[in-house]
């Protein structure tokens, strides 16, 4: 096995660990561009906006069977009462591996301030989903017969859930979840006992928006923590997100940081070298009235890399059914 080989070797193995090979919709940085939801149910219902948004993510352009992934999400407040629902579906492809998910969420929002205008609010979340995935082994016999391998296009669907809580007081929020809390029995894709048996993630965020007096700049500094149980793996983003208020909404962009506290191991030509994955995830946007753009770029900056190509996400959501902003704070998932 050459160098080459190895390399790439450790290259997917890197990907696999914090890509869409993961079991469950993927873990990206959907959620900076305005949509929190997408990873933490308790965010169905809170803002003063109903909310749709639909992403397509396509990663290492010009390859075959490149990773790609494409979500549709919406939310909103029921009524004006302290409930809100959402619902999720998305389909996630890399290679011959692929899954197709949809979930519904419902979200209650507890208000601990005395009156509206000084925001001190705690939401509980809960979603609940089919996630049904498939295995293309139709390809894989080309030079021969392989015991292990059937040789079809395998399929297995797995009924799980999602329960999370988010704090909001004044400009500071905090969000955790636990994701696929159920244990996913039953899946397995071939007799040598290929499963899935515990797909549970942890994730925490938290931010605090900055903006002085009468000025048309604020800064939103947060951070997001994830955590898979079975593996031990995880990692950490570090963001920074800016607005500028327009006539017409809001112009935004920021940039985001990932790196994993877990390597893969290589061979570099002198020994056995390891790399931590490391993101570096520029984003810009838009929100013009009731519309939102959006576009995001990650640049994966290892050295050992399969491609240099990058990972290019496309943006589009609309607010529905906006009540006036009443809460008196920089909290721009709320107001």
């Amino acid at each position: 096995m050459n160098l080459k080989t190895l390399g790439l070797i450790a290259v997917f193995a890197l990907l696999s660990q914090f890509s869409s090979s993961q079991e469950g919709l993927p873990i990206y940085s959907d959620y900076l561009t305005d949509n929190y939801y997408i990873i933490h149910p308790s965010m169905a219902g809170v803002a003063n906006c109903g909310k749709i948004r639909l992403t397509a993510r396509q990663q290492w352009f010009g390859q075959d069977d490149a990773p790609s992934l494409q979500t549709l999400s919406a939310n909103t407040r029921l009524g004006d009462g302290p409930s809100g629902m959402g619902a999720i579906v998305y389909n996630d492809k890399n290679g011959y591996h692929s899954q197709v998910g949809a979930y519904l969420t419902y979200a209650h929002h507890i208000m601990f301030s005395r009156n509206t205008i000084d925001l001190s609010m705690l939401s509980f979340g809960l979603s609940a989903g089919f996630i049904q995935y498939k295995l293309d082994e139709t390809s894989f016999l080309a030079d021969g017969f392989d015991p292990i391998i059937a040789g079809i296009e395998q399929s297995a669907t797995n009924f799980n859930i999602d329960f999370g809580f988010s704090y909001h007081y004044l400009n500071f929020y905090a969000h955790a979840t636990v994701k696929n809390v159920l244990a996913n029995q039953g899946i397995n894709f071939n007799e040598q006992g290929l499963s899935y048996d515990n797909l549970r993630t942890y994730l925490f965020s938290a931010g605090h928006v900055f903006k002085k007096i009468n000025s048309e700049y604020s800064w939103e500094p947060s951070v997001m923590l994830m955590y898979r149980e079975a593996t031990k793996e995880s990692l950490i983003d570090v963001n920074l997100k800016g607005y500028k208020e327009m006539d017409f909404g809001s112009l935004w962009a920021g940039l985001s940081y990932r790196r994993s506290f877990d390597g893969a191991e290589f061979l570099d030509g002198s020994g056995v070298s390891s790399q931590k994955l490391q993101y570096f995830t520029p984003f810009i946007g838009v929100n013009y009235n009731d519309l939102v753009f959006a576009y995001t770029y990650s640049y994966q900056s290892n050295s050992v890399v399969f491609d240099n190509g990058g990972f290019h996400q496309i943006t589009l959501g609309y607010n529905f059914n906006c009540r006036r902003e009443k809460y008196d704070c920089e909290c721009p998932s709320v107001n």
